[in-house]
């Protein structure tokens, strides 16, 4: 396979990667030449699957558990993961959840800690952790999951979910200032609905009506979003990019 976008030799840490959109990037990460640290909480079934599998194919593959929600489970899996790969070039940010779905004048400020706890806090420590060896690297890049509940709200009973993605797409406008100086570049995709485990919970008529108001006339699915992913993690087709969101969605949401 050419590699254009210059992942051969490179390092790559993936976050929220047994499943879905993580899955998805961090085997075409692999596919593509990187050596890749396949993130995973609570469902290491399949991403002990995909490293096996690429291990079977000859790649450089490894997966690591840990609660990200937790300073020092952050800490270990980012040290793990320079230590298997010998170095971190590539860092991805997908770890993140709804927790459950609930109004605000129900949820209370617990909901609310425990979401910005997963999708925040674990952002946070991920990348303060890796910073050492991605300012080591000629190629550092980040790239943070954010979300169209980013822009707009979120769907019902999802507003601490979009609150929290509407600070990791902040966030990631002054990781990308702060970090320039060291030569890491700092953008994030926010994906629109997506079909994967994250939905299993959304009821079928709010899918309708997501569908129903996307141009595109369909939901998007994990493979939609691996190009814009492998872009915004390549020097080559993106070194002079950085502070960026990068909308997949459909036309869903145009801002």
């Amino acid at each position: 396979m050419n590699d254009i976008y210059g992942f051969t030799g490179l390092t790559a840490l993936i976050t929220g990667a047994s499943s879905g959109i993580g899955f998805a990037v961090a085997e075409a990460l692999a596919m593509h030449g990187a050596s890749v640290a396949v993130h995973y909480n609570s469902n290491g079934t399949e991403a002990q699957a995909l490293v096996a599998r690429l291990k079977s194919e000859g790649k450089h593959a490894v997966a690591l558990q840990g609660d990200l929600a937790q300073d020092d489970e952050a800490n270990r899996v980012v040290a793990q993961a320079a230590e298997a790969l010998g170095g971190i070039d590539i860092l991805i940010n997908n770890a993140g959840a709804m927790v459950k779905r609930a109004p605000f004048a129900d949820a209370g400020g617990a909901l609310g800690a425990s979401v910005f706890d997963v999708n925040c806090r674990s952002l946070l420590q991920v990348t303060r952790s890796a910073l050492p060896w991605l300012e080591k690297s000629d190629a550092g890049a980040i790239v943070n999951t954010g979300s169209i509940a980013g822009w707009n709200g979120g769907g019902p009973g999802a507003g601490f979910y979009a609150a929290a993605k509407g600070y990791v797409h902040t966030i990631t406008r002054g990781m990308a200032k702060e970090f320039a100086a060291s030569g890491i570049r700092v953008n994030a995709i926010a994906p629109g609905v997506i079909v994967t485990p994250f939905h299993d919970t959304t009821p079928p008529e709010v899918l309708a009506s997501f569908k129903a108001a996307i141009p595109m006339g369909r939901l998007g699915e994990p493979a939609d979003c691996i190009g814009p992913y492998l872009f915004l993690c390549s020097s080559e087709l993106s070194g002079y990019v950085t502070g960026q969101i990068l909308d997949v969605n459909g036309g869903q949401y145009m801002p």
